[in-house]
């Protein structure tokens, strides 16, 4: 981000409670838990043009974080009986962490659903990561699923974005998940300066070619995602935006969503409101769940979120985005 851009960000987000007019600034609370994401790590095989998390092959801001830490998370659920029915687990590619497999075992073991966000490239493909997750389909069944970020239907623009020989690549691990069964689904995005409609038309194409059971019209099976832009001017939501837009705190994934991250150097993971959000420690809510839910000052109004970040209005509110269908 350049200092520009910081500055400008950083100016009108700069008071928790109130925006640059002087407006109650909107907050979410946690209604139910229900989604807990798990960061696996920021190294990717890739760098994508507009990653915003900035994944690479060199990127490791965010460690790998282990089976042992995200099982004291699955305790944690347990023993509070916390609402909590999935977890997903991002990247980075998830695949790339050495502890991904057990983390889905012991996820899949403890009858939680799994949502594994990859790009279905060469560390899937991989033959013990394949047999890995024959034998979790075997025991699990669609308890476990796959979401595989396929950014356009066009081998040109998805490369534009994500590099040569990638679109054929994502083809061939698609094309592996869909013939043995998984559940899969696919993230595109909508920065390609068409409808929704027309994007959904090219899908559905690319779809009935390779015989994938996925439906372009249905938003579950493919989830178009608005773009996120730490450097774009985006309005602020205060509380009576929910009024004017007709939409609900209830709406937005931090509402019913916590993800896990593990900062290169710390001691411990730490819990933030959402999956956007990986790198600012403004954000940090504790250590654990219970910490997280309780959470007051700054950012966060006795577990409530305050939405002081871009991302929250661009793409949460005024995008409808979410990372859970």
């Amino acid at each position: 981000m350049t200092d520009a851009a910081l500055l400008l960000r950083h100016a009108k987000f700069a008071e928790p409670d109130l925006t640059a007019t002087g407006e109650r600034r909107a907050r979410v609370s946690l209604s139910a838990l229900q989604t807990l994401w798990i960061n696996t790590g920021s190294l990717c095989n890739i760098a994508c043009r507009n990653c915003y998390i900035e994944s690479s092959p060199t990127n490791d801001q965010l460690a790998y974080i282990t089976r042992g830490e995200v099982a004291a998370y699955l305790d944690e659920i347990a023993r509070d009986r916390l609402p909590v029915t999935e977890i997903g687990f991002t990247g980075g590619e998830p695949f790339m962490n050495p502890d991904m497999l057990g983390m889905l075992e012991d996820t899949l073991s403890r009858g939680l659903s799994a949502l594994v966000l990859t790009n279905a490239m060469q560390p899937l493909l991989r033959p013990h990561i394949r047999d890995g997750l024959l034998a979790l389909r075997d025991a699990y069944g669609d308890q476990l699923s796959l979401r595989i970020s396929l950014d356009h239907y066009s081998k040109a623009l998805h490369e534009e974005e994500r590099g040569a020989r990638s679109f054929d690549k994502t083809l061939e691990g698609i094309d592996w998940l869909a013939a043995e069964g998984f559940s899969v689904s696919i993230a595109g995005r909508t920065c390609w300066g068409e409808t929704e409609d027309a994007a959904r038309i090219g899908y559905a194409e690319l779809i009935a070619a390779h015989g994938w059971p996925l439906d372009a019209d249905d938003g579950a099976s493919l989830m178009l995602f608005p773009e996120m832009d730490e450097r774009a001017d985006v309005p602020e939501i205060t509380e009576d935006c929910w009024g004017i837009l007709g939409k609900s705190p209830g709406d937005v994934m931090c509402s019913t969503s916590r993800m896990v991250v593990k900062r290169r150097g710390a001691d411990a993971p730490v819990v933030l409101p959402c999956t956007l959000l990986p790198y600012d420690p403004a954000f940090e809510m504790g250590t654990s769940l219970a910490e997280a839910t309780h959470a007051n000052g700054g950012m966060f109004d006795h577990g409530a979120v305050k939405l002081c970040h871009p991302h929250c209005s661009k793409f949460c509110v005024l995008g409808g985005g979410a990372c859970t269908t």
